[in-house]
């Protein structure tokens, strides 16, 4: 199982000199807050949420996985049309959304990072609440309503058939890493953190940073051996575990860590930023019933 086991006892010694450090270990990232909008909280026009910077995915078939990894065995996996945000979520969204900035590299055009799972799930909720959408989670349970029209993270598999964008090679731009640096922000050219959204190319349905720059939650639980019991139509993950699946490799990880089959998990309420948190983001989606090309 792919796992920030091998950073975390990297960095072990490093961590016992360090004492302001800490790890929250439970999934819980805090009091539940109620889903339902506040009376008297004006709602914003979706631009200044982000939601005209959407793109819109078209349902369809493909195959998912890559073949060099033992935890994502190939197979076909067909998803329903879905709207996916053009770019990560920057700081400039997230502090207008939720009133915080929780980022260590600050800029308002960079992608929000620093934050976990239920962090970002609690900003698609708010976010849903802002343009009077019915927000997909249950703030109590964390569980996703898969219905509502509100925003929400991805699947996997929803993820994985955006970033292919129609491709089967392992990269959406061909099968070597030659040209991943027209594409992404990773360890050979990062300069060692995160970048503004949006200055690499994007890939063929218009998303950019779908390799490197920062992992990307999803909403599914990981399993190393999911994919062999995974529905064939909408897969949601597991329904129970300890991780969290991320997608899209980082600004300092490997060019293999940003093919677009690849896996990666952690825990969705860890917050020591002492190991990197930095890495991780995200961006929302949302149910769609166009079924034309993006």
């Amino acid at each position: 199982m792919k796992r920030c086991s091998a950073i975390r006892l990297a960095l072990f010694g490093a961590l016992a000199l360090l004492p302001s450090c800490g790890r929250e270990g439970s999934s819980d990232a805090g009091p539940a807050v109620p889903s339902a909008q506040p009376q008297g909280v004006a709602r914003l026009n979706p631009s200044a949420t982000n939601a005209s910077e959407m793109i819109q995915i078209p349902g369809g078939k493909f195959i998912m996985g890559d073949k060099d990894e033992v935890d994502a065995p190939p197979h076909e996996a067909v998803v329903r049309a879905f709207s996916m945000d053009r770019n990560l979520v920057t700081q400039d969204q997230f502090q207008k959304v939720m009133g915080t900035n929780p980022s260590r590299w600050k800029g308002g055009k960079n992608p929000v990072e620093q934050l976990r799972w239920s962090d970002a799930v609690r900003f698609c909720n708010k976010r849903s609440e802002l343009e009077g959408l019915e927000p997909c989670y249950d703030l109590k349970t964390l569980e996703c309503n898969f219905e509502a029209n509100g925003y929400r993270l991805p699947t996997e598999a929803e993820w994985e058939y955006a970033c292919r964008a129609g491709t089967r090679t392992a990269y959406f731009f061909g099968d070597s890493p030659a040209r991943l640096g027209d594409y992404a922000w990773f360890e050979k050219n990062s300069g060692g953190h995160p970048r503004p959204v949006g200055q690499k190319q994007p890939n063929p349905w218009g998303l950019y940073d779908m390799a490197g720059n920062l992992w990307e939650w999803c909403n599914d639980f990981y399993k190393v051996d999911y994919y062999l019991e995974a529905a064939r139509e909408n897969p949601r993950g597991p329904k129970e575990g300890q991780n969290k699946v991320l997608r899209g490799g980082a600004w300092r990880f490997s060019a293999a860590n940003c093919r677009s089959g690849y896996r990666y998990n952690e825990s969705p309420g860890y917050a020591d930023v002492c190991f990197g948190y930095d890495i991780y983001g995200f961006r929302c989606v949302r149910n769609s019933r166009k079924t034309g090309s993006p």
